[in-house]
């Protein structure tokens, strides 16, 4: 994680420790998926939300939180 991080403002913006953790994650998961599929030309999942120097999927991920590209919501997978 960059050295720019609010880690405060990351955890208002996710609504807690326990929510920071599991959307990081998943967003996290979702963004390596992505880069992994590039070559393939599949497009099932969503880019980076952020323009970010980072090459880290959690990091890149803590960006999206930070600047509320995803926000905590109902997930239809629990």
């Amino acid at each position: 994680m960059s050295s720019n991080v609010n880690l405060d403002e990351l955890l208002t913006n996710a609504g807690g420790r326990f929510n920071a953790v599991i959307l990081s994650a998943r967003r996290a998961r979702q963004i390596n998926g992505y880069f992994n599929q590039l070559g393939e030309g599949i497009g099932s999942f969503v880019p980076p939300q952020v323009h970010s120097l980072s090459r880290q999927p959690l990091s890149i991920a803590f960006e999206e939180v930070l600047e509320e590209k995803i926000v905590p919501g109902v997930d239809s997978e629990d």
